[in-house]
């Protein structure tokens, strides 16, 4: 009986560990002002004026910054920003760091690392573009038709691009 209630013990307490890690609901001033740390993982909704938390859910705000590996649905006014994301991205200014898979939509969409899905605004860009891009400027680094570039007129297409 002791050794059932010291397990019991064990499991509630790592359980309630676990529990203060991940919070259903996030307000944010800045990242440093708000509810809960910028290193707390939000499994919910962000209400941002400018957040940044790992996000698993739906972000709010004027800036939204989704930290390590993030997915959902992410809505800023200005600008939202990610480490590693999956979902869907949508406001002026569109940034991925390391990966994205899912849509982006904005004025402008970048993506540093590898870029999986849609991206739709007026210039996109992505390092590693497995997908299609909608815009004005469409740009594809790793697109095998401009592995002579500086020789071609530019590593990019109006309207659509695309690379699988």
């Amino acid at each position: 009986m002791k050794k059932l209630l010291v397990i019991s013990a064990l499991v509630i307490s790592a359980a309630g560990l676990r529990a203060e890690e991940s919070h259903g609901f996030q307000a944010s001033l800045t990242p440093d002002i708000a509810i809960y740390s910028k290193t707390t993982e939000i499994r919910g909704l962000s209400l941002n004026i400018w957040g940044e938390n790992p996000q698993y859910g739906a972000a709010l705000g004027f800036v939204n910054g989704s930290t390590g590996d993030s997915s959902g649905f992410s809505w800023a006014f200005f600008y939202n920003y990610a480490d590693t994301y999956t979902g869907v991205e949508w406001s002026l200014v569109n940034y991925s760091k390391t990966s994205f898979t899912g849509w982006q939509a904005g004025m402008v969409n970048y993506s540093e690392g590898k870029f999986n899905g849609l991206q739709m605004g007026l210039v996109n860009y992505a390092e590693n573009l497995h997908g299609v891009q909608i815009g004005l400027a469409n740009i594809a680094m790793n697109n095998p038709w401009f592995n002579d570039f500086p020789d071609k007129l530019a590593t990019g297409f109006p309207f659509v691009n695309w690379s699988f």
